[in-house]
């Protein structure tokens, strides 16, 4: 018998769910959306169903989603998030009751793709009774208090057999898809979480706390709209927190390669600090990675900071604070501030200023960038002056409480580079080095030191080892010996130096100093205790004993290495009009900044970028070249004129490639890898160095793939996509937005792309050319391998012109890139000097760079892997977000 529901004229959720569903043996629910008000609704009648319930709800997962069962769950994780259920108001209870549900079993949810069936508009149940007869109801209410409380909703309930028959096919129909799929362990845990919330409104009732690092990041962007915090983010985030609440502070060397979240790891620890303390952050970057930081302290961790653009302060909401004079470098609006490294490297009067001020903490990105000046011949060091930036930060390091230096190749050449950096984490604290009297800290012992922990201390006597060993003397978690050692005499973990030499030592601390010598210099020396390193291979290797499965998703790279693409004609004629000039500029000024390979860099890019560059420098010549040397990471030394001889080359070189139409082999291998190799379907990012290649290249592609979006992602307004040859202007965001939603399956990006952009969802990667800074190549791979990425391998593919600079150097290089590359876990900086000297003709000056690079690392640092489990998710305490934006918008 057919029954008819109207909102208007009864209640239905009384008449017909709450009826029905009292002491009913099951429950299977079509529905659209999953909401917790189920309970709302139905709360008592639901508590009386003996049976199990059964719900089959929407999902806005796209097909590319759930390719595999991970990027499922991932996905449906990230669709819960954003509905915000943690703003629900009075949803303890509720939540409380759906957690109760899910875990005894008497629930189960399963989540289907829109895209599988299509929307699910249409909204059903069948429900056994008490007495086992069935009935089934169609209608358009979903399954939420406002469908069957508040909305205008009609429903027809038919009990017979034919009825609940058709309805029961269409719940199985969905029920039992492939594509259906179970509701996350995250989201059962996070209902949990939510129902036992507390909010916590002033930062000091809990600064204390063990669990304050969670509290403050559960609910933030990292989590809920991301995937939060791998395990080895979260140990060194505890870690420095707890040293810094500790008098003597924080100081580490945070050396994990590209790409396992280092920029995260120290701006939570920044937000820690910074919340914990009452003086400022000062974070000293590169000036292209300023802006980069400061988007992902906001878009990541709602962090309000400043940055210092050279005459005023600006926040994160790009409002500028005009300043009186270089003297208000020391009134940031915000409690962390960002200022770049070259004005330190520049002697800018401005940093001086801060030299005044007292920190919480220092952080400093690509630290390796402060170094000392000179190598001989043979790689070795013997001047211990270092550059602007290593002298200032020397100055200053005794001004924070903490301090933080972030490189993934702390070694570039030599390994006393890393004393340099330790020796910078040094000033104002004994911790690290010792006092003035240890060895480690003396500057005629380093080679020695480092040798010791290449042998092991091989040929010491247990009165020599104890010398090095007692100061500093490591602290009780570092080993039971120690721990008994500090025991034993009565001295805590402030204390730097042991006070007694072995000879004073009794009988049974004697034993424990003989257990601690066996292993102290290949595990708890200096270097090992203030560095910071986790490899990806021991991540995707390493099982995490709680999830049973690698802390990090594996990510298989496969690079491509063809024969170069050879260039004919007027190509190569242009080639060398373009070496020829570059050496002329390069044999006639003294440094000639980076005029003496700019041409040489641009068309190696592209023909197109080459051609450019050529005509601005011939008719703008002694005007403005801003929009050539923008690009350039180098800084512009200006040439006043040039003479005849080099004009004639450069207008010959220009010629060339503007009287001719011959085709770039470098786009026709792109067609043939987008085509033939059907690169497309999965997703490419295509990165160049200029832009002018980048939109070269995407206008291009968007005359051959008619219908097709290919966008752009660049500095300034650049950003947009081409479709069908036109040009349509969109913001950074809107851009990452298409890739991520799968609106954008080619994507070419200058190297502002390859920081701060994240790009799971494209498998494919093609340099269209090779950046001259080894770091950029790194970067920009770790764009597409980092966490969440949908593929379990990826593929690279680079392009060079055959017997260009970039080949040449690859030559070079091909047979050291692997030692090289194991030594360090990428190709040190310094490596950019091979093509500054293969471009200017100086191939034996740039085979001395490559041998300075040792076959084999002079030590090996046997990092401990520093990876721990913490159940961040699972936190109820949550820091009032208003509270904590507060204190971060403090001035200094």
């Amino acid at each position: 018998m057919i029954k008819r529901y109207s909102s208007r004229r009864e209640s239905i959720s009384d008449s017909l769910l709450n009826k029905r569903l009292e002491n009913a043996k099951s429950y299977d629910r079509i529905a659209g959306y999953f909401s917790s008000s189920i309970f709302e609704v139905a709360g008592e009648a639901l508590d009386s169903i003996e049976g199990k319930i059964r719900i089959v709800c929407n999902s806005d997962l796209q097909p590319e989603d759930v390719e595999t069962a991970k990027n499922a769950q991932k996905a449906i994780r990230r669709e819960w998030c954003e509905s915000e259920p943690e703003k629900l108001e009075n949803g303890h209870f509720r939540l409380k009751k759906l957690y109760d549900y899910l875990v005894s079993d008497r629930l189960e949810v399963r989540v289907l793709p829109n895209k599988e069936f299509g929307l699910i508009h249409g909204k059903a149940g069948v429900i056994t009774l008490e007495n086992g007869e069935k009935t089934s109801f169609l209608g358009s209410a979903n399954e939420s208090k406002s469908a069957w409380k508040l909305n205008y909703e009609l429903v027809w309930e038919d009990n017979s057999a034919e009825a609940v028959k058709w309805v029961q096919e269409e719940f199985d129909a969905l029920w039992n898809s492939p594509a259906a799929i179970k509701m996350p362990d995250f989201i059962i845990k996070d209902i949990k979480r939510l129902a036992e919330r507390e909010v916590v409104a002033d930062i000091e009732d809990i600064k204390d706390d063990e669990e304050l690092p969670a509290s403050v990041s559960v609910e933030s962007p990292i989590y809920r709209q991301n995937f939060g915090l791998w395990e080895h983010q979260k140990y060194f985030i505890n870690k420095a927190f707890k040293d810094h609440k500790k008098p003597y502070g924080a100081r580490y060397v945070l050396a994990d390669p590209v790409g396992l979240g280092k920029t995260i790891q120290l701006a939570m620890s920044a937000e820690l600090m910074a919340l914990y303390g009452d003086k400022p952050v000062l974070i000293i970057a590169p000036k292209t990675l300023m802006t980069q930081w400061q988007d992902e302290l906001k878009k990541l961790l709602h962090l309000p900071t400043a940055r210092w653009d050279g005459r005023n302060w600006i926040d994160e909401n790009d409002m500028k604070y005009p300043s009186q004079g270089k003297e208000d470098i020391i009134k940031c609006p915000r409690r962390i501030g960002i200022i770049s490294q070259g004005l330190i490297t520049a002697k800018s009067d401005s940093v001086d200023y801060l030299l005044s001020k007292k920190y919480e903490c220092i952080i400093v990105d690509e630290a390796h960038h402060a170094r000392r000046k000179k190598i001989d011949k043979n790689g070795n060091f013997h001047s211990f002056q270092g550059n602007n930036l290593y002298e200032y930060l020397l100055e200053i390091a005794p001004r924070t409480k903490s301090m933080l230096l972030a490189t993934a190749t702390p070694i570039q050449l030599h390994p006393i580079e890393l004393w340099d950096l330790l020796n910078v984490l040094s000033q104002g604290t004994d911790k690290v080095l010792g006092s003035q009297n240890s060895f480690w800290r003396k500057k005629g012992k380093i080679d020695e030191g480092l040798n010791l922990i290449k042998t092991n201390g091989e040929g010491l006597s247990p009165t020599e080892k104890w010398r090095w060993i007692k100061n500093p003397f490591p602290p009780s978690n570092e080993g039971l010996n120690i721990q008994m050692l500090r025991v034993s005499e009565d001295i805590d973990d402030e204390v730097v130096v042991f006070p007694k030499g072995y000879n004073e030592l009794e009988i049974h601390n004697k034993g424990y100093a003989d257990f601690l010598m066996g292993d102290f210099f290949s595990l708890y020396n200096p270097y090992i205790r203030h560095v910071v390193r986790r490899e990806r291979k021991y991540l995707e290797n390493e099982t995490n004993p709680k999830t049973g499965e690698p802390y990090l998703d594996k990510i298989e790279v496969e690079v491509i290495d063809e024969a170069p693409l050879l260039l004919t004609g007027y190509m190569s004629e242009a080639y060398k009009y373009a070496e020829e000039f570059c050496e002329m500029i390069s044999n006639r000024v003294k440094g000639g900044g980076f005029l003496k390979t700019l041409l040489l860099k641009r068309i190696g890019s592209s023909i197109e970028a080459g051609k450019n560059t050529g005509l601005k420098l011939k008719n703008d010549w002694g005007g403005n070249l801003d929009s050539v040397f923008e690009e350039e990471e180098e800084n512009y030394s200006e040439i006043k004129d040039l003479t005849e001889e080099e004009y004639q080359v450069l207008c010959k070189y220009v010629y060339s490639l503007t009287s001719n139409k011959a085709e770039d082999p470098k786009y026709n291998k792109l067609l043939e890898l987008l085509r033939s190799e059907k690169w497309i379907e999965e997703g490419v990012i295509i990165f160049s160095q200029y832009y002018d290649t980048a939109k070269w290249v995407a206008n291009k592609l968007s005359k051959d793939f008619k219908g097709e979006k290919i966008g752009i992602y660049a500095g300034g307004n650049k950003s947009g996509y081409f479709l069908n040859d036109q040009f349509h202007r969109k913001t950074k965001d809107d851009i990452k937005e298409m890739v991520t939603n799968y609106n954008l399956k080619i994507l070419i990006g200058t190297d502002s792309a390859a920081e701060g952009l994240n790009l799971q969802v494209l498998r494919r990667l093609i340099n269209i050319d090779m950046p001259w800074n080894p770091t950029r190549l790194e970067q920009r791979k770790g764009r597409i391998q980092r966490g969440g990425q949908r593929f379990s391998k990826i593929y690279l593919y680079n392009m060079r012109y055959k017997d260009s600079v970039e080949d040449r150097v690859h030559e070079l290089l091909s047979k050291r890139l692997k030692s090289i590359t194991e030594i360090f876990g990428q190709l040190p900086d310094v490596l950019k000097d091979v093509w500054i000297n293969i471009a200017i003709g100086k191939k034996e000056e740039a085979k001395k760079v490559i041998d300075y690079v040792p076959e084999k690392h002079p030590f090996e640092i046997r990092y401990k892997e520093q990876v721990v489990t913490s159940d961040w998710e699972i936190c109820t305490k949550v820091l009032d977000e208003k509270s904590k934006l507060e204190k971060l918008k403090k001035s200094w």
